[in-house]
């Protein structure tokens, strides 16, 4: 399944993402990977989780960002889950590449068991409908 952490920016979707990811690890059940635009967060992280600097691999598509969450899944089939923050800094993401995207996702999070939190620097009325059911919206507090 694919979620969305929405929000304006200061809003805390950065936090929210590393909070979550936190708490997943310390279940122990699988795998979990952050995915962030720098190494900002890595003593934000509980060790255990991964941290990956998406800059690093030169990302410039929305489909090539999906092959490099297809690749990150293949080398490891105990991911459980993945969380995604900042993405939108350096891929411009439209409500149509986020409707592509959700479906593609969400093909191989139901095939390999993985869920995806991805943080979005958007409102919910900004999301496709059909998607505002797997969002958290935050607000600036």
């Amino acid at each position: 399944m694919v979620h969305f952490v929405l929000g304006a920016k200061g809003s805390g979707k950065t936090k929210w993402l590393i909070d979550q990811a936190n708490s997943e690890i310390k279940k122990g059940n699988g795998n979990i990977i952050f995915i962030d635009v720098d190494d900002n967060h890595i003593f934000s992280l509980d060790y255990s989780v991964r941290l990956v600097n998406a800059i690093e691999f030169n990302i410039k598509s929305i489909e090539s960002f999906y092959g490099f969450l297809c690749g990150i899944i293949a080398r490891d089939y105990d991911v459980e889950k993945i969380y995604v923050d900042g993405i939108y800094k350096v891929l411009s993401l439209t409500s149509d590449d986020l409707s592509k995207l959700s479906d593609d996702l969400d093909y191989i999070g139901k095939k390999f068991d993985t869920e995806f939190y991805i943080g979005l620097d958007m409102h919910i009325e900004e999301v496709p409908e059909r998607f505002r059911a797997n969002c958290v919206e935050l607000k600036l507090t």
